[in-house]
């Protein structure tokens, strides 16, 4: 199956989702997980987000989407990659 950009992004929006319920959560009480183990899903998934969105072609026979260069709203993406860092700086 041929990827998309927009299939790629419909599946990095799980690692918004991710972010989003790590950042909206009012304690890590009911985690099973430290701090620390939650600062560093919320790392891994920002790291993710970042390589997605920097995904691009390398020549005109790579079939890589290009979806750095993409027109379309990636504003959840780079909204979701701020938060995370945010969160972290937060919680460290």
């Amino acid at each position: 199956m041929e990827q998309t950009v927009t299939s790629i992004l419909a599946a990095a929006t799980d690692n918004v989702n991710i972010i989003t319920e790590i950042n909206e959560l009012s304690s890590i009480e009911s985690t099973k997980v430290t701090q620390a183990q939650l600062n560093e899903i919320i790392a891994n998934h920002v790291n993710h987000l970042e390589t997605v969105l920097a995904l691009t072609p390398i020549d005109e026979e790579d079939n890589t989407p290009d979806v750095a260069g993409w027109a379309g709203d990636k504003s959840s993406y780079t909204n979701a990659i701020s938060v995370g860092k945010a969160y972290i700086a937060d919680n460290s």
